[in-house]
């Protein structure tokens, strides 16, 4: 089993269509969605996690290109760099998906990779620069 991590993108006339259903019903894969910004008649936005056989991704990539989505995998991410970091919290406010998170109990820094989607918002963020990106 293998899982990649990707970025749809809805034509505003798509956004109707049961692509995740039928990525999980046809090619019996599995799917996590991490962020879904999707509207009736406007564009949509969905981040999501895939995982199945080689042969069965690959065959639900080239379903979603026939569809006429467009899509991106994620193949960098990003490293929290834990014992240079002070705990400020600078880059849990920019965050969308809440991958990066302080701790309510003692004020530290969480970081949930499985959540991040890779934006390098919190990159550019961090004072002291201890979030990077790796290929």
């Amino acid at each position: 089993m293998k899982t990649i991590k990707l970025s749809l993108h809805f034509p505003a006339n798509h956004v109707t269509k049961p692509l995740t259903y039928d990525l999980v019903k046809k090619f019996d894969l599995q799917i996590n969605i991490l962020h879904a910004d999707i509207q009736l008649n406007k564009t949509g936005k969905l981040i999501l996690d895939i995982t199945g056989t080689e042969w069965n991704i690959e065959s639900g990539l080239k379903y979603i290109e026939d569809q006429g989505i467009k899509y991106k995998l994620f193949t960098k991410s990003i490293i929290w760099q834990e014992d240079s970091c002070v705990h400020c919290g600078a880059c849990t406010a920019v965050c969308p998906s809440g991958a990066l998170q302080m701790d309510k109990m003692d004020w530290s820094l969480t970081f949930d990779k499985e959540k991040c989607m890779v934006c390098e918002l919190c990159v550019k963020a961090c004072p002291l620069n201890v979030m990077c990106v790796t290929i």
